[in-house]
């Protein structure tokens, strides 16, 4: 079914980076690379925008002009996003397939990729402790 709205897509894609920051191995990993990612979600649209360096994790569109701009945008539809953070989506093939489209820093985004893979197991279980078991691939 997929998600439902904007809101649940920030929830759930955006929270995996709420709970990154909070772990203590890759919080500070993420952090030191002072990066400011958009995700732009289609399917349903939704624009979350993560500050690595201030551990913020928002939706764009909030008007707020001091904000950093976006140092990469990743566009995807949010079914993409939600197969990515369980682990079922290669991130060079899917980009390589035009599934994920990237602008900006590509290469800091790469090295991104290896630290997410220990968070597929926390946005996996947020999933099943909010009893939305039809989002698991």
């Amino acid at each position: 079914m997929g998600f439902k709205n904007s809101a649940e897509v920030a929830k759930y894609i955006g929270g995996i980076f709420e709970s990154a920051f909070e772990d203590p191995e890759i919080g500070p990993k993420l952090v030191d690379t002072g990066l400011v990612i958009a995700f732009d979600f289609t399917d349903p649209e939704a624009v979350v925008v993560i500050d690595m360096a201030n551990k913020s994790v928002r939706e764009s569109g909030s008007g707020d002009t001091a904000e950093p701009k976006p140092m990469a945008t990743m566009s995807m539809t949010a079914d993409t996003g939600n197969a990515y953070w369980q682990g079922k989506v290669n991130l060079p093939l899917a980009m390589a397939k035009k599934k994920i489209k990237v602008e900006g820093n590509v290469a800091s985004l790469l090295k991104l990729a290896p630290m997410g893979k220990k968070l597929y197991p926390v946005y996996i279980d947020r999933l099943k402790n909010d009893g939305r078991d039809d989002l698991i691939v």
